[in-house]
């Protein structure tokens, strides 16, 4: 598969960078959005880093404007950028709801609807949206995160239908627990043995699933996690 753009957000880490590195050694061409690439300071001539803050609502419009006018048209769109906060309500500002809803959804709306109608006129593209297993079950301190990616789903399932005459397939994969730095801002993790989470590379592998797949079949959704849900609060403490 060689000369198939794809546009990528929170691809400087995580499973961003797992997937952008696994795409990349399949020939595609990686259009990387993130805030700061020195994480991941690809090389490759087939990954194009472009800064930005998505959550920027403001300006992203224009932005979105731009980068498809220089860089489009674009193939797919696999919309993985995110950030967690977990606490009760009560323990979230006003500001901290509106940062947390702006960046998980409000943010992707807006990517989709600046590069949907191009792939509904080539009658071609694929949009897969980076999920949660608490876009499945709400969970006890997870009020507005799991709120966002509800959203996300219903977002994704809605978008399935609209889609399904027009050549685009949509999708959604809602990932367990992953070992990732996702985790270095809170107070808790995934257990430490291999069952206890699942890596990265394995949203990547599912996400170049769904890309591969033949063109009329459309993976509405998958779920991943680990084989046991095993969680550490508080987190050990560094020796």
């Amino acid at each position: 598969m060689t000369h198939t753009t794809i546009l990528l957000t929170g691809a400087s880490s995580g499973i961003g960078r797992a997937t952008a590195s696994l795409l990349l050694e399949h020939g595609y061409h990686v259009i990387g959005l993130a805030r700061d690439f020195s994480k991941f300071p690809c090389k490759d001539k087939n990954f194009t880093a472009i800064p930005v803050d998505l959550s920027a609502l403001v300006t992203l419009p224009s932005f979105l404007e731009q980068l498809i006018k220089e860089h489009g048209p674009v193939d797919g769109v696999i919309c993985n950028a995110g950030k967690g906060r977990f606490a009760s309500l009560e323990e979230f500002s006003y500001a901290q709801i509106r940062s947390l809803l702006e960046l998980n959804l409000t943010s992707q709306i807006y990517l989709v609807r600046a590069l949907l109608p191009g792939m509904k006129q080539r009658k071609s593209g694929t949009l897969i949206f980076m999920g949660s297993e608490t876009a499945l079950d709400g969970a006890k301190r997870g009020t507005v995160y799991s709120a966002s990616k509800f959203g996300l789903r219903g977002l994704a399932q809605s978008l399935r239908l609209e889609c399904a005459t027009s050549g685009v397939r949509v999708g959604i994969i809602n990932p367990g627990m992953v070992k990732t730095e996702f985790f270095d801002q809170l107070d808790f993790q995934p257990g430490v043995d291999p069952d206890n989470y699942i890596l990265p590379e394995d949203v990547a592998e599912a996400v170049l699933l769904v890309l591969e797949a033949r063109y009329g079949t459309v993976f509405d959704e998958i779920n991943l996690s680990p084989q046991k849900k095993v969680i550490l609060s508080p987190k050990p403490a560094n020796k």
